[in-house]
C-alpha cells in the first residue's frame, strides 16, 4: 500500500480511443493516491456550443467517448479488486444531447438528427425547451484494460467496466472494478451533467468535466465477475408517472414502455415527439418490473410527473 498522500493530474490530451492492455500508462500511482482527470466531452470535440443539428451530418462515431488515461496502480495485480472512490465531478458550462441517426433505443422511430445545447450553471441544467433539471454529474465511461490482447471499442461495456452509462456513478459512489491485468490501467471519460436510467436516446447531457478519484487496492486474488458499486440515493421526485411494456423479450418490452412514455410526455407538455424522447433520456428511469411470469416480462418507464406535464 502507498502512503496515500499523493495527488496527480492528467489532462484531456492524454487520451485514447480504444481499450488496449498494451497502451503505455500515462501515469503511475500508488494505492491511496488521488487523481484529477480532465475529461473531454464524448463527441471528442466534434460538437461545439454554437452547433445545431446540421453538425450531426459530419459526426464520426469512431471518434466518440475518448478516455483519459490509462493509469497504472502499483501493487494491483490481475484478479485484484480496484476500488475507485469518486470524490468530485466538476462539469463545464454547456452540454449537448442528440438524437444521432441509427443510434438509440428508438432509432427506427426517430431517423432524423436532433441536437440540444444546454447551459449548466449553479447545479442546474437549462434545456433549450425551457425546462430546468437538477444537475447530477456522473461518469459514463470508466474501466480497466481488458485481459485479451488487441484493441476493443470504447463504446461497448464489458466485465472490465467501460461505457456502462450508470446514472449513479457520481460523487460519493465507490466503484469496484475487476483488474484484468497487473496495474489495472484505469481510464475514464464520457461525463454527463444528468442522465436517466437507460439513456434511451443514446446520449445524456454530454459535456467536458474534471473528475477527481481516489484509487485503492481492495480484495486481492478474489476475482470479481464484473463491476459493482455502492452509492447513496438521489433526491426523489414528489410524484411519478410510469408506462409499461410487456413482451417475451426485454429489449422489445423496453422499446414499448419508452414509446408509450414518449406519447404521454407529448400529450402532457406539447413537445414534439423527438424532444420528448430526448427528455426521457435525461430524466426517465427504465426498470425491469417483472421477469418471472413466463413467457412475458414487464418493463416500466418512470418519469417525474412535473417533467411530463401531468398534475394528477
Amino acid at each position: 500500500m502507498g502512503s496515500g498522500a499523493g495527488s496527480f493530474h492528467l489532462t484531456s490530451q492524454q487520451r485514447h480511443l480504444a481499450w488496449d492492455n498494451s497502451l503505455p500508462p500515462a501515469l503511475v500511482v500508488e494505492a491511496g493516491d488521488e487523481l484529477t482527470l480532465e475529461l473531454g466531452d464524448s463527441s471528442g470535440g466534434q460538437l461545439v456550443e454554437t452547433d445545431d443539428a446540421s453538425a450531426l451530418a459530419r459526426f464520426d462515431m469512431s471518434r466518440v467517448n475518448p478516455c483519459t488515461g490509462p493509469v497504472r496502480v502499483e501493487g494491483l495485480l490481475a484478479g485484484d479488486d480496484l476500488v475507485v472512490s469518486i470524490l468530485a465531478i466538476e462539469p463545464r458550462e454547456w452540454a449537448w444531447t442528440a438524437n444521432i441517426p441509427g443510434f438509440g433505443l428508438l432509432s427506427d422511430d426517430f431517423p432524423d438528427p436532433h441536437l440540444w445545447i444546454s447551459k449548466v450553471h449553479d447545479s442546474v441544467v437549462s434545456l433549450p425547451i425551457g425546462v430546468e433539471l437538477p444537475a447530477r454529474p456522473m461518469i459514463g465511461t470508466i474501466g480497466v484494460a481488458p485481459k485479451a490482447a488487441g484493441t476493443s471499442p470504447l463504446l461497448v461495456p464489458t466485465e472490465a467496466g467501460g461505457n456502462m452509462d450508470i446514472a449513479q456513478l457520481g460523487a460519493g459512489t465507490v466503484l469496484h472494478l475487476p483488474a484484468q491485468v497487473d496495474g489495472g490501467l484505469l481510464s475514464a471519460g464520457d461525463a454527463h451533467a444528468v442522465q436517466g436510467d437507460g439513456e434511451v436516446c443514446g446520449t445524456g447531457a454530454e459535456l467536458a468535466a474534471t473528475l477527481t478519484v481516489r484509487v485503492e487496492v481492495g480484495a486481492q486474488g478474489r476475482t470479481l465477475q464484473s463491476p459493482w458499486f455502492a452509492h447513496s440515493a438521489p433526491p426523489a421526485a414528489a410524484a411519478w408517472i410510469a408506462t409499461t411494456g410487456i413482451a417475451p423479450n426485454l429489449f422489445e418490452a423496453s422499446r414499448a414502455a419508452t414509446r408509450r412514455a414518449v406519447d404521454l410526455v407529448v400529450k402532457g407538455t406539447g413537445l414534439a415527439p423527438v424532444e420528448a424522447y430526448l427528455l426521457l433520456s435525461l430524466t426517465g428511469e427504465l426498470r425491469i418490473s417483472e421477469i418471472v411470469d413466463v413467457p412475458n416480462w414487464v418493463v416500466s418507464m418512470h418519469v417525474p410527473a412535473d417533467i411530463a406535464g401531468w398534475t394528477g
